[in-house]
């Protein structure tokens, strides 16, 4: 499976590709779209160019994104909101199924803490995946973990290691119903709070 992971934003939208290998992950492609000026609607067409053109490069077979938790700033909120917008527009285009999981979620599966800060789940993508570096700017470790806990969630990367049999699958996929389900699996669920 190949999963493109989003962490939204308008200034800064990080993407990911994680494809499974055999029984690893590996990265794909990743980055992050920087987009700027004063007025917003130039800048998400900007952001649907960019995101086209990582889908065509990419192609991708389902989409991940990280979905807003909680933010006391209404203009980010709004900002967040609309790009998001922008991705799953881009997502409805090329066909595929979304899923999107809030930041506590991310980490649970990354770092094996909701809680876990910033840093921590840069360092655990960075070992998970046998990158060279930290991924940076945090937006693209941001991505990149959101991939990893979609795959992890739809019981694709071996999440108990080398050696796993039937057992071991059935164990992690129950675990990670428990840990790190989705809140919304698709497109087809309308956004809520409305």
């Amino acid at each position: 499976m190949r999963v493109l992971g989003v962490d939204p934003g308008l200034g800064r939208c990080g993407w990911a590709v994680l494809e499974r290998r055999g029984g690893r992950v590996a990265a794909v492609g990743y980055g992050t779209i920087h987009t700027d000026g004063a007025e917003v609607a130039p800048r998400l067409a900007e952001l649907a160019t960019k995101l086209r053109q990582v889908l065509a490069a990419h192609r991708p077979q389902a989409l991940a994104i990280e979905r807003l938790f909680f933010n006391a700033n209404v203009r980010t909120a709004m900002t967040v909101g609309q790009a998001s917008g922008v991705v799953l527009l881009m997502a409805a285009e090329h066909g595929l199924a979304v899923t999107t999981y809030t930041p506590p979620q991310v980490k649970q599966a990354v770092t094996g803490s909701g809680t876990a800060p910033k840093e921590q789940v840069g360092y655990m993508v960075k070992a998970l995946l046998g990158l060279a570096s930290v991924p940076a700017p945090a937006d693209t470790a941001d991505a990149l973990a959101v991939a990893l806990c979609h795959l992890n969630h739809a019981g694709l990367a071996g999440a108990g290691g080398p050696g796993g049999g039937a057992a071991s699958a059935a164990s992690t996929e129950a675990d990670w119903l428990a840990r790190a389900a989705p809140t919304s699996p698709g497109l087809s669920r309308k956004g809520g709070g409305r």
